[in-house]
């Protein structure tokens, strides 16, 4: 399939992707289409460009060069407010100063759909009930946002993009701060969720269970594949820095990484 066809079809693409901040290069000449529903993995040592790919498909900041498109559209022709209701993004650092609840940050996922002829109903009420129990905070629903710790805030910002009931979800390292009980079960969330998801992962036993992945270093894509094609000895060595090879897990079967 060829680049045009291939970004025509995808539920999110960019193409030739660059950006640049006061003469530092980021990213360069980035091209990559996300299938409708699949879930794709962006994985890179620190200052790859992990996040900021995340930022350019969810059109947070702008490309120096090439474009993004939403389903064949080009992201620059779509009003913010269509642009919500259909993605959706969790960052790393989003915080607010504002004195309100844990409720009240996750209803405002729900602020794209509401108008004058489309107040809040008892639909988007069940629909942020829904959110915050997928993530278990509904008992802290009413709790005050600053009281809250780092883990709580995080399934606080993935509830709120729940709440969003987006097509594609971008979610950029979204189990920092969460103990690993609570990163298996937001890890878990995700794979299960019927829509195109597109998440930066720090840890790649976790990335395993992505359909694909996408590889960063230093600003550029290195390679694009099923985990098991793309994360060689080669490529974890020259990219990563590290040596490993795949083990079996006797328990369940599963392929995992040893690192050292």
């Amino acid at each position: 399939m060829n680049a045009c066809v291939e970004q025509a079809c995808s539920a999110l693409a960019g193409v030739n992707l660059s950006y640049s901040v006061k003469g530092a290069v980021l990213l360069r000449d980035v091209s990559l289409a996300i299938r409708p529903g699949e879930n794709l993995g962006i994985v890179g040592p620190n200052g790859s460009g992990k996040s900021t790919l995340i930022r350019l498909l969810a059109g947070i900041v702008m490309p120096s060069a090439g474009e993004v498109s939403l389903s064949g559209q080009r992201l620059t022709s779509l009003r913010r407010r269509d642009i919500a209701q259909r993605l959706a993004v969790v960052e790393q650092q989003a915080e607010t100063d504002d004195a309100i609840s844990l409720l009240q940050a996750v209803e405002l996922g729900r602020t794209p759909w509401l108008s004058a002829l489309a107040p809040w109903s008892e639909e988007d009420t069940r629909i942020v009930d829904q959110a915050m129990a997928d993530v278990s905070l509904h008992s802290l629903r009413h709790r005050a946002w600053h009281t809250l710790s780092g883990g709580e805030r995080q399934r606080a910002h993935i509830a709120r993009a729940l709440a969003q009931r987006p097509q594609i979800l971008l979610l950029d390292e979204p189990t920092n701060h969460l103990d690993i009980q609570q990163q298996l079960s937001i890890l878990k969330l995700v794979h299960q969720l019927p829509v195109t998801t597109v998440i930066a992962l720090h840890d790649l036993n976790q990335a395993l269970a992505c359909d694909r992945l996408a590889v960063m270093e230093h600003g550029r894509l290195v390679a694009l594949g099923s985990p098991f094609e793309v994360l060689t000895p080669e490529r974890l060595h020259s990219t990563f820095g590290v040596h490993g090879h795949w083990l079996t897990d006797p328990f369940d079967g599963a392929r995992i990484l040893r690192l050292r």
